[in-house]
Formats: structure tokens, C-alpha cells, sequence
């Protein structure tokens, strides 16, 4: 049990509790006015301990820093093109804000003021991954038992909207494809495959089925800081993929003269970057494709993706068919993306409930006309 001692100050009596931690460390908290008020903190203290949830006060003075360090460490699980973003939102708007506080002295108010500033001037993908890195730190501190709550947790966080997605018709792809140059059989392939940028380009030879006209998609290669680093792709499971038959001599022209080994675009050695967004190839095909400044209005790589996925769905394709594809989670996770693209699925839906109900009310009348 903890003790109770008075004291004199120059203000009058004051009290000092004093107990033993659960790792039978001696602590103690001065500055009690009254007895009433110490025995009750006291209690509190001695209750915590009893019940498991005992913080120690000393373990609190770490500071953000102390811990952001380590957490970061925690978070290797990461892919290289989900960490750096991680550490950017660390080094640029976390720590130079709370580095130097403790995490005992971090307060709820405190960091909606922040996340609210910092919505005025970042986005909202910004302002959401600064929090979750200054939350994540105090979640850590949590289960360390240096806080007995996240003070990050439950601040009021601007939502992301949204960008719209762009489809290509099947005209307007091959419009693309050929002021696309020796691009062409790379734009047709992402808009027909919906493979992401990065899984088109880690590509091999030996990756290609001509036969089954299947394409295995087991590596992911993305920019990281200016550098391409391979890895799995983005589900970190492989996938077969077909293409349409109108590829084959395109793709069978690409293996040409190489090694299964080699890359399938590009030169076969080195990765193809990712077109500038300012004045890159994709720009330039974009431009002279056009026929109209509506034909391809901000209609980027991804939006390739998009195409297929839309292509897809309009030539019949199920929904599991086009998640796989994909390589998405679930078909949940497709429908949910691609709401949009089954409007037409909803069209159905009432017209078959019309006929139903015709065919019903049709047969009710001829049964009482039997009578």
C-alpha cells in the first residue's frame, strides 16, 4: 500500500503520496492541497495497479522523437512506394511540430488545432497520412503503458474526395496507341490487360503464355525517391492475366531476339520510367490523338487501367472475371470501385421486376376469366 505524508510550504500544509510500481519502483507526487484530495489520488493509483492499467508517470516524459524513431523501424512491413510516403509526412509535418513533446503532455485539443491548420494548407491525402503517423506513435505508447489513451484518436479529419475516373472507347485507345510510337503495344496492352503501370513494365518474357494468350504478373516495379524498386505487386500475390488475340504478333514482336529473362518493354534491360506528366510521350500521344479538346481531358496512365476494367464490363465480362483481372481483394472491393460501370446492370434490375409483375398480373386476370 501507498502512504500519505504532510509537509510544509510557504503557502501552508501540503500532502505527498508516495508508492511502490508494479516493478517495485518507489514514486511519489507532491503538491496535494488536502488530505481528502491526496488519499483520493491515491486510491486511483493504487486501483490502477489492482486492475492492470497502471501508467507509470515517468514512463510519459519520452518524447515524440524518442518514439518515432523506433516506430518507424516498426513499419518495415511496408512496401518501399507506401513507406517513403510514411517518412515523408514524419520528417516534413510531424516532427518538426511534436518532436520535442512528451507524450504525456500531448492533449486531444491540441492536435485538432493542428490537423485543422494543416488542412488549410495540405490536402486531405497529406493531413490524413500526417495523422495517422502522429497517431500511430501514441498508439505505440498506448500499448507500452506510457499513456492510457491516444489523444490523436477521434479528432474530426477532412475526407478525401474521390477523382473521377476516365474511360477510353475502344476507338479513342487505338487513336492513343498509335501517336504513342514505340509505345503502341504498351498503351494497347494496359488498356485491354488493366495491369497497374509498374506491373506492365516488370514484365519478362518468360512471363508471357502465347498459347493460353496469359500473362503471369508476379512483380511490381515502382519509383521510390527517383529510384525503380522492384517488388511483388500490389495484393502481394501473383495473378494470370489473358489478353485478347489481336496482341499476340504485337507481344510475339516484343520477344524478339530475347532471353526470358528480359524485360518485355522497353529495351529488355532497363526499366521504362514513367512518362513526365508535363511534356513525357504519353502528353504528346494525348495531344495529337485528340480530335477535340474533350477526347482525352486529363486522362492519365492509371486511367488506362480504368479502360480496361470498363472495356471489360461492357463486353459481358462478370464481375469475379474483372476482379481477378485486376487483381483486387474481393469483388466487393471491384464493385465498390467500379459502381459506375453497372448502372446499366440497374437498368436490368427494374426492367425485370417490370416484366415480372406484368407476367403476374397477366396470369391473375386470365385465371378469374376462367370462371
Amino acid at each position: 500500500m501507498g502512504s500519505i505524508e504532510p509537509y510544509e510550504t510557504k503557502a501552508g500544509k501540503r500532502y505527498r503520496i508516495r508508492w511502490r510500481t508494479p516493478e517495485h519502483k518507489d514514486r511519489n507526487k507532491r503538491g496535494f492541497t488536502t488530505k481528502r484530495d491526496a488519499e483520493r489520488a491515491l486510491r486511483k493509483v493504487e486501483g490502477s495497479k489492482d486492475d492492470g492499467q497502471y501508467i507509470d508517470p515517468s514512463s510519459a516524459i519520452a518524447t515524440i522523437s524518442d518514439l518515432g524513431a523506433s516506430w518507424l523501424a516498426g513499419q518495415s512491413h511496408l512496401k518501399p512506394s507506401s513507406l517513403a510516403p510514411v517518412e515523408i509526412a514524419w520528417r516534413v509535418h510531424v516532427e518538426p511540430v511534436w518532436g520535442t513533446q512528451s507524450v504525456g503532455s500531448v492533449r486531444h485539443s491540441a492536435v485538432q488545432k493542428w490537423v485543422t491548420e494543416l488542412s488549410e494548407r495540405r490536402g486531405a491525402t497529406t493531413v490524413l497520412r500526417a495523422h495517422g503517423v502522429l497517431a500511430g506513435i501514441l498508439e505505440t505508447a498506448v500499448k507500452d503503458r506510457r499513456l492510457a489513451s491516444n489523444p490523436a484518436r477521434g479528432v474530426n479529419l477532412p475526407r478525401k474526395t474521390k477523382k473521377p475516373r476516365r474511360y477510353l472507347t475502344h476507338e479513342r485507345v487505338e487513336r492513343l496507341a498509335e501517336q504513342s510510337g514505340n509505345k503502341a503495344t504498351l498503351v494497347r496492352f494496359l488498356c485491354y490487360t488493366g495491369l497497374r503501370w509498374g506491373e506492365a513494365v516488370a514484365l519478362q518474357v518468360g512471363d508471357l503464355d502465347m498459347l493460353r494468350r496469359r500473362v503471369r504478373v508476379e512483380r511490381n516495379a515502382v519509383r521510390v525517391n527517383g529510384y525503380i524498386v522492384p517488388g511483388t505487386p500490389k495484393s502481394h500475390e501473383a495473378r494470370s492475366v489473358p489478353f485478347p488475340a489481336f496482341l499476340v504478333d504485337e507481344l510475339a514482336a516484343q520477344c524478339e531476339g530475347r532471353e526470358r529473362g528480359d524485360l518485355l518493354f522497353g529495351n529488355g534491360q532497363t526499366w521504362v520510367v514513367t512518362p513526365s506528366t508535363r511534356d513525357g510521350w504519353f502528353v504528346g500521344a494525348k495531344r495529337r490523338a485528340s480530335e477535340s479538346d474533350a477526347d482525352f481531358p486529363n486522362v492519365t496512365i492509371h486511367d488506362l487501367r480504368h479502360t480496361a476494367a470498363s472495356l471489360a464490363i461492357s463486353a459481358g465480362a462478370n464481375v469475379k472475371a474483372v476482379q481477378r483481372m485486376l487483381g483486387h481483394a474481393s469483388a466487393a472491393m471491384t464493385l465498390d470501385t467500379y459502381a459506375d460501370l453497372f448502372d446499366d446492370d440497374l437498368d436490368a434490375v427494374a426492367s425485370a421486376l417490370n416484366d415480372a409483375r406484368l407476367s403476374a398480373t397477366v396470369s391473375k386476370s386470365v385465371s378469374k376469366s376462367d370462371f
